[in-house]
C-alpha cells in the first residue's frame, strides 16, 4: 500500500542541518510522527515526499527554505517595551518566548537583543532561511473514513489556533529554552507548517502585544 492523499501515516525521521548535526528525530519524543497526508499538516517538502512511498520505505530528502519554513523575512524583527514583558521575566538573548497576535494565534519568537528599555524579538521560525535534511520511514499507513478525516481536521486547527502553528514532528508547547531555540518551540520541524499569514498579521501591528508564556533553563 502507497501513501495516498487523506491516508494517516506514521513516519519515523531524523532532521539534520547542512553542518550534520541533528536537531530533530522521532526517537528524541518516543514515537514516530502521526498526521494526514497531503492536509498541509506538515511543510510541504515533508508532505510531498510522503506522498507515494510504501510501508517500511526508507529514504532521504533535502528541504529547502522555499519548501520549509521560508527565508528569514527582516520586518518580522520586532521592538518590544520591556514592560510588555511578565514582571518576574528576566530576558537574555537567544531566550524564546510565545507571542499572541492580534488574531489569538500564539507563535514563538527568540530574543535578539536586551537593553534597559526595549527587548527585540525575532518572530521569524526559528529554522526559517535553513535548509534541513531528513531520513524517513514510513512505519504505517492507515485509510480514514470521511468522519474521522474531519474530526482530526478539526483536532488540527484547534491545535494551530492554541499555540505556535501547529505541533509535530512531536512538538512540544511553546516557550523553549535557548538551547531549543533551534528545533523551533522545542519541536520539530517538519511537523509545524510556517504560517503564511503571520506576516500580514505582524506587519499591521504597533506593536507585539503580549508575550504569554517563557521559560529558561
Amino acid at each position: 500500500m502507497k501513501v495516498e492523499k487523506g491516508n494517516k501515516v506514521k513516519v519515523e525521521y531524523e532532521g539534520k542541518f547542512d553542518d550534520g548535526s541533528v536537531f530533530d528525530s522521532s526517537k528524541t519524543h518516543g514515537k514516530p510522527l502521526e498526521f494526514i497526508a497531503g492536509q498541509g499538516h506538515v511543510v510541504p517538502g515533508f508532505d510531498n515526499a510522503i506522498v507515494g512511498m510504501d510501508k517500511d520505505e526508507e529514504k532521504e530528502i533535502t528541504i529547502t527554505p522555499e519548501d520549509g519554513y521560508g527565508p528569514i523575512n527582516a520586518e518580522l524583527t520586532k521592538e518590544v517595551p520591556r514592560d510588555q514583558l511578565p514582571k518576574d521575566q528576566d530576558p537574555k538573548v537567544g531566550m524564546m518566548l510565545a507571542v499572541s497576535l492580534p488574531n489569538g494565534q500564539q507563535v514563538p519568537a527568540t530574543i535578539t537583543n536586551v537593553t534597559e528599555e526595549k527587548v527585540t524579538i525575532d518572530l521569524n521560525h526559528p529554522l526559517a532561511g535553513k535548509t534541513l535534511h531528513f531520513k524517513i520511514k514510513v512505519v504505517d499507513i492507515t485509510e480514514v473514513s470521511e468522519e474521522e478525516l474531519k474530526k482530526m481536521e478539526e483536532a488540527h486547527k484547534k491545535m494551530e489556533e492554541g499555540g505556535c502553528g501547529d505541533g509535530g514532528c512531536g512538538s512540544e508547547e511553546c516557550g523553549s529554552s535557548s538551547d531549543e531555540k533551534e528545533d523551533g518551540c522545542g519541536d520539530g520541524t517538519c511537523g509545524s507548517h510556517s504560517d503564511d499569514n503571520q506576516d500580514d498579521e505582524t506587519s499591521e501591528e504597533s506593536d507585539v502585544k503580549e508575550t504569554s508564556e517563557s521559560k529558561t533553563e
